[in-house]
């Protein structure tokens, strides 16, 4: 694993621990020794035209992950930030979205606006939001991962808090396929854009490059004494020692395209303003549901499928793939089993 993260940061500094190490955009868009580049792909598509440069693909396929720089225009940041205010000052309906505060915020005096929201989840039947989704500059790229039917799973806005020294603000490291009853894998993709400067201070991603070509582990709530926030479940026994962790920093419009096995979280806040994301999960519409019960997904499931009974107030079964259906809309491309 270490000889990879050289080649991965390429410029580890003597003496630096690799579970230290910071991966900067400016490199990320792409670098790998042709050494390393691949003639045969796994995790990016073959059936369409690739906007990825042979050394952008291999360094995915390699690691996992792929940072590339200012695709989403200011502009754009800009108009997702102010719908966001809208939503939580209650001009815009927020019919069929989750809210979501953050432990410590529920922990503490009422705080009004988008200050009191630290995530706003399925925004994908919102216009200006869904705009994000279907983005010519981050579409492109999302079609050379999974190929030309594309469906937006998993929509969120994140609106990191300044943590206030329990350390909630974190994310513990996990694997987004955990949440989803979807497969294959291979054909889905996570786009994370910065909506500002995000770094080690604000609570930036961190991943463990290479993680991507493992498994679907065991998750649960981690033990943390400060709380955790709703359904951030995490790697059971995480250890943080055992792998070589990297933390990505973005500027505002960079984009990390990742995979869905990716171990990866986030650090604290540790700045007075609240950190700002915003992502959508997509899948190729070729890919098909399948039964979670008794799977290691199976407590995620219920307790997805008990929140959605208490919001909907109703005692009715609802299927975790039920809700994934409402979940998903189509970006572009056939609709096919999703």
């Amino acid at each position: 694993m270490s000889e990879r993260l050289k080649v991965v940061t390429g410029h580890l500094s003597a003496g630096q621990r690799p579970a230290d190490s910071v991966l900067t955009s400016n490199f990320c868009s792409g670098h790998l020794s042709p050494a390393l580049q691949q003639s045969s792909y796994r995790y990016t598509a073959s059936d369409v035209e690739s906007v990825l440069t042979p050394e952008q693909r291999a360094f995915y396929e390699q690691n996992g992950f792929l940072v590339v720089k200012n695709i989403v225009p200011k502009e754009k940041t800009e108009q997702y930030r102010e719908r966001f205010k809208d939503i939580c000052s209650g001009k815009i309906s927020t019919y069929g979205m989750t809210l979501m505060r953050d432990v410590a915020i529920c922990k503490s005096e009422f705080v009004g606006n988008e200050r009191a929201i630290s995530k706003l989840q399925d925004f994908q039947w919102d216009d200006v939001l869904f705009g994000y989704c279907s983005l010519p500059e981050v579409l492109k790229y999302v079609k050379s991962f999974i190929g030309p039917n594309v469906m937006a799973m998993h929509t969120m806005l994140i609106n990191k808090p300044p943590d206030p020294g329990t350390l909630t603000s974190r994310h513990p490291m996990h694997q987004d396929l955990y949440y989803f009853p979807f497969r294959p894998p291979n054909r889905v993709v996570c786009a994370w854009t910065a909506m500002q400067k995000i770094d080690r201070n604000n609570g930036c991603l961190v991943v463990i490059p290479g993680s991507h070509k493992g498994e679907l582990l065991e998750h649960d709530y981690p033990n943390w004494e400060g709380g955790v926030n709703k359904m951030y479940h995490g790697i059971k026994d995480y250890n943080p020692e055992a792998d070589s962790r990297v933390w990505v920093e973005m500027e505002e419009g960079d984009t990390v395209f990742f995979h869905p096995i990716l171990i990866h979280g986030s650090g604290s806040n540790k700045t007075d303003g609240f950190r700002k994301s915003i992502s959508c999960h997509y899948a190729a519409s070729e890919c098909e549901y399948i039964e979670t019960e008794g799977s290691k997904q199976d407590k995620i499931a219920k307790e997805v499928q008990e929140i959605v009974r208490r919001k909907t107030r109703t005692k009715a079964e609802v299927s975790f793939k039920d809700i994934w259906k409402y979940r998903a809309r189509l970006v572009c491309g056939q609709p096919i089993n999703l």
